[in-house]
């Protein structure tokens, strides 16, 4: 086999106390029913080209490789060969919204020099954009924004430093009399404290809401939930059994970020990030930012594997937590909650072809008749995927902090 070499461009920030407003978020996303190039994409690169009835093309430059596949959502799809050694391949219609591809280049992994590069599945994977016409919620529009800020601060529970990424809200800097409730947002699995910003635009999200007066302004906190060792994170093999995982695009299954793969899944316990925010995130937060510091004014949430850790910090600490938020991450009883006078709210939700997706509105309806307010949201016509996620926030925040 011949040694395929390939340069490939990311961009790291990493220094405390760095913000940026949009950095890293496209814009152009909403070009629906004309060919374009994905949003993603580096300056002057043509390709991936989504084109008009949503399927998208990719082209790679690897003259002497003997295979080259395009992996959309961990399903791998073979591409052809031209004279030029440039590989090409066309997709099937794919669901509106982000997905995360990546090459394989006999055999390896390999980004795609052509587009920006993000985490998921335990690895560095490039992205495109489907565009949404109802998305309109997570567009970059001219309207005030706030700052995302990148932190570092030192967990005595972990010994060591961590990475935090703070959303504040746009009046946040000239309105310094003010204080704030605070959101403690998760990522699924195999992602880090980056994903809501750069997949689920949680700060444009907000900001969009903030600007129509639907919400009341609050902080967002974004850290990634590993703290030791965690089960193993990276690409699993594809599938196409039935039943074997949430069905993908034109049916197929793959396992999204956030899930354990086909088969019975990892036991592993989330103590030990809980002892690590009530001992250390928490209390650094209250003391670096002008938060409301009571569990009134404390809610968490995540997506799938964030939110099993949401269920488990929250349940063990209802003293430190009164809005609980699960995205397509399983439900809450009323006996697994041992105060419902604490719980202000219990949201729950799926996209429409997830499995669980049938059974929340009767989990939540169950919840209702306990006494302990709960809403379910089912997001029409996706799967394990960043628009039922990006959906879920956005019907979670409305109902946040409202008394």
């Amino acid at each position: 086999m011949k040694k395929l070499k390939l340069a490939v461009l990311l961009m790291v920030i990493s220094v405390s106390g760095a913000s940026f407003g949009q950095s890293g978020q496209a814009s152009n996303v909403f070009s629906a029913d004309t060919a374009h190039a994905s949003p993603y994409n580096l300056s002057g690169a043509r390709y991936p080209r989504i084109e008009a009835d949503s399927r998208v093309t990719f082209r790679f430059n690897a003259p002497d490789a003997q295979k080259v596949q395009v992996s959309i959502v961990n399903v791998p799809h073979d591409m052809i060969k031209g004279p030029d050694g440039v590989w090409t391949y066309t997709s099937e219609p794919q669901d509106k919204g982000y997905h995360n591809y990546w090459m394989i280049v006999d055999g390896v992994i390999v980004v795609d020099p052509a587009t920006n590069a993000f985490i998921g599945y335990g690895h560095m994977c490039n992205g495109f954009e489907i565009p949404d016409p109802d998305g309109r919620f997570y567009e970059l529009k001219d309207v005030p924004h706030g700052n995302v800020l990148i932190k570092n601060y030192y967990s005595k529970v972990a010994k060591s430093w961590r990475h935090i990424f703070v959303y504040t809200p746009p009046d946040y800097e000239q309105n310094t009399s003010a204080r704030y409730p605070v959101l403690y947002l998760q990522h699924g699995g195999g992602e880090d404290e980056r994903v809501w910003i750069e997949m689920g635009r949680t700060n444009l999200i907000l900001d969009n809401l903030i600007a129509e007066g639907k919400i009341r302004p609050f902080i967002v906190v974004m850290e990634t939930s590993a703290v030791g060792p965690q089960f193993p994170m990276g690409p699993r093999p594809a599938t196409t059994a039935p039943g074997a995982a949430t069905p993908g695009p034109q049916g197929q299954a793959a396992p999204a970020p956030g899930t354990p793969g086909p088969g019975a899944r990892p036991r592993f316990s989330f103590d030990t990030y809980a002892e690590l925010m009530i001992k250390d995130m928490i209390p650094w937060v209250d003391n670096n930012f002008r938060t409301i510091p009571d569990q009134a004014h404390r809610a968490m949430s995540g997506l799938s594997m964030g939110a099993m850790c949401t269920k488990s910090v929250t349940l063990a600490h209802l003293d430190m937590f009164s809005y609980i938020g699960l995205f397509s991450g399983g439900t809450i009883a009323p006996d697994e909650i041992t105060d419902k006078s604490r719980v202000k709210l219990v949201f729950m939700s799926y996209g429409s072809r997830e499995r669980g997706s049938d059974g929340v509105k009767a989990a939540s309806e169950v919840l209702n008749q306990a006494g302990i307010k709960s809403v379910s949201y089912v997001s029409p016509l996706t799967a394990h995927e960043w628009q039922s996620w990006r959906r879920s926030l956005y019907e979670f925040a409305l109902l946040l902090f409202k008394n």
